[in-house]
């Protein structure tokens, strides 16, 4: 639904709606109504719109005065997963995994920069020529990052990650096609018996989601502590859950709270488990020390673009945090995680695991990396398998399946849980192998 009106014309309509309003009591959002309408037929431009238009304009300025102006339809949009504002005239969203341009945009830079103003406050942060960049979440759970000028040259740029108001379990992704039931059902039973797991990909691979479908899995008789820079995780499984977030410097520069300081805060509130939403930094060496010190079943994500790189990355983080030996720095995240996997986002732009790997330990100053299961791409998509990164062509889906191709071999927190393993793991556990 569109409104043929011009930005301009809105502008004067929403300031001659807000000079009939009553200064001195709240206004229902029927009476807004009414005094909208009234404005509009006032104004002589209703006789020039169709009803549907009519009724678009309408419902755009009431957007102004309590949604989120130009924004507010593209968030009841239940496709749109990314809205992305380049500037006040610039806006794209995704849908469905295709990223177009949207048909509405803001009256001016000023009323996009006071949108953004009130957003963050809501929130109790600040954004501003200072302290032009910022995360906070929205009311409904959405992610929203904000960059400003001059760090922004185009103008205000506003990030906002939508997430389904019914998280997503582990049996929509088997359904979508992102997993497998055997590989899901097999990462169900590490999460049960106290697995460390890792989730690695890329920008907008799902990761986030997967960490909250694989929580689905964690017994609802544990005490759980998530820790995120905004807080996105939906974990309803467990009663005894403590969300912790981040909280940015006032603008004193003051009052900063990171992941390293909610890690160590974590560790004094007698968790079972400890999620770490996500590990940019140095806040990585925090979350290998939980891991190592009694916390098992934790989990954590990372950007990265494939298993290998993810280790990387992390002794680099590390690193960044203290100086240590690499030799020692790889023996700690291989003692810490047990089982990595990995996301991709493929080139028909679904989003699928790409590889579930276990950590098998560190041998000669390398982590030994053994592959548990691989999406293998159907005949016709080349002997290396997906190209995530090949062009996109529309309406031709990635054929393949994700194809077990290896066996744990470190079943010993299997065995004391109580779980037995399928097949050959069932069979070496009856004969001993019980791995480390």
């Amino acid at each position: 639904m569109r409104t043929e009106l011009s930005q301009a014309e809105l502008a004067e309509l929403r300031d001659a709606v807000r000079a009939r309003l009553p200064w001195d009591r709240e206004v229902s959002d029927e009476e807004l109504y009414r005094q909208i309408e009234q404005a509009l037929r006032g104004s002589g431009r209703a006789g020039r719109l169709t009803a549907e238009q009519f009724a678009a304009a309408v419902k755009r300025l009431f957007h102004a005065f309590r949604g989120l102006d130009a924004l507010q339809p593209l968030l009841e949009d239940p496709e749109i997963t990314e809205i992305m504002v380049n500037d006040y005239d610039e806006i794209f969203v995704e849908r469905k995994g295709v990223i177009e341009r949207a048909p509405v945009a803001f009256e001016s830079r000023e009323r996009l920069e006071e949108l953004i103003r009130k957003l963050v406050g809501r929130v109790n942060r600040i954004v501003n020529e200072t302290s032009p960049i910022v995360d906070a979440r929205l009311p409904d759970g959405s992610r929203l990052h904000v960059v400003l000028p001059p760090v922004a040259l185009k103008g205000p740029t506003v990030t906002i990650r939508r997430f389904p108001a019914k998280p997503m379990r582990m049996e929509d992704l088997i359904a979508a096609g992102s997993i497998t039931r055997e590989a899901a059902d097999f990462l169900g039973r590490l999460v049960k018996a106290k697995y460390n797991i890792f989730i690695s990909g890329g920008t907008g691979s799902g990761k986030t989601t997967f960490l909250n479908a694989l929580a689905g899995s964690i017994p609802a008789d544990e005490r759980v502590i998530t820790i995120e820079d905004a807080a996105e995780l939906q974990i309803r499984n467990v009663p005894n859950l403590v969300s912790l977030e981040t909280r940015d410097a006032n603008s004193e520069g003051k009052g900063r709270i990171g992941i390293r300081e909610l890690i160590r805060a974590s560790l004094r509130m007698r968790p079972d488990r400890i999620i770490v939403g996500e590990v940019r930094g140095a806040e990585a060496l925090d979350m290998l020390q939980a891991m190592n010190t009694g916390h098992e079943g934790s989990m954590s994500t990372g950007h990265a673009n494939s298993v290998r790189d993810m280790l990387s990355r992390l002794e680099t983080m590390v690193l960044a945090a203290e100086e240590v030996p690499l030799s020692a720095i790889r023996r700690q995240i291989a003692s810490a995680i047990d089982i990595m996997v990995h996301l991709s986002r493929f080139r028909d732009r679904s989003r699928r695991v790409a590889e579930i790997c276990e950590v098998a330990g560190c041998e000669f100053g390398e982590i030994e990396l053994r592959t548990l299961f691989r999406f293998e791409e159907d005949a016709g998509g080349g002997k290396d398998g997906p190209d995530p990164d090949a062009p996109a062509q529309p309406g031709k889906a990635v054929s393949g399946r994700l194809v077990k191709v290896g066996q744990l071999s470190r079943i010993r927190k299997l065995t004391f849980a109580g779980f037995g393993m399928p097949g050959e793991d069932a069979a070496a556990a009856k004969r001993g192998l019980t791995g480390t």
